[in-house]
């Protein structure tokens, strides 16, 4: 068994001049920044005042199940010598907010829609994300339902 780590920083954007002396004084904006990796602008949902046009933490938790689903698969097809020629995901989120205003993720949903290149290896290949699904380290750290649909490419 071995640790690995993941060392990021965060600073928060978003005092307009007052700090958070109201709720709606203060941006939610902020950096998500890793040594020698390009920024990302983060805010929160736009349902809790955010900006639309940056990543919420509930966008980047559901894309780091998809990639990780989509990093295992696409390994477990090189191992199997199935050729993937073009992989994507839409995956879903569903996140339920409680009258206190705390939340929880209850439940997502990738649809991964692969080509290869050997058609008659297509069950062999849908086959694989029950595989990616269990090796996934995002899936296998999250205390809520994730589920596969494959979609046609």
């Amino acid at each position: 068994m071995r640790d690995h780590h993941y060392t990021l920083h965060l600073e928060w954007t978003g005092n307009h001049g007052g700090g958070t002396t109201d709720y709606r004084a203060y941006g939610r904006e902020h950096i998500l920044s890793a040594s020698g990796k390009p920024a990302i602008a983060g805010s929160s949902d736009p349902a809790f005042r955010g900006d639309a046009g940056a990543w919420n933490p509930e966008e980047l938790l559901v894309a780091s199940i998809s990639a990780c689903h989509q990093l295992w698969y696409l390994h477990l097809a090189a191992v199997a010598g199935i050729n993937v020629t073009a992989y994507t995901d839409d995956p879903v989120g569903v996140m339920t907010e409680g009258a206190d205003g705390g939340g929880q993720f209850v439940s997502v949903t990738l649809h991964p829609a692969v080509t290869i290149s050997d058609e008659a290896r297509r069950a062999e290949a849908d086959a694989l994300h029950d595989e990616a699904h269990r090796l996934c380290f995002i899936a296998r750290s999250v205390n809520f339902p994730v589920s596969v649909e494959s979609v046609e490419p």
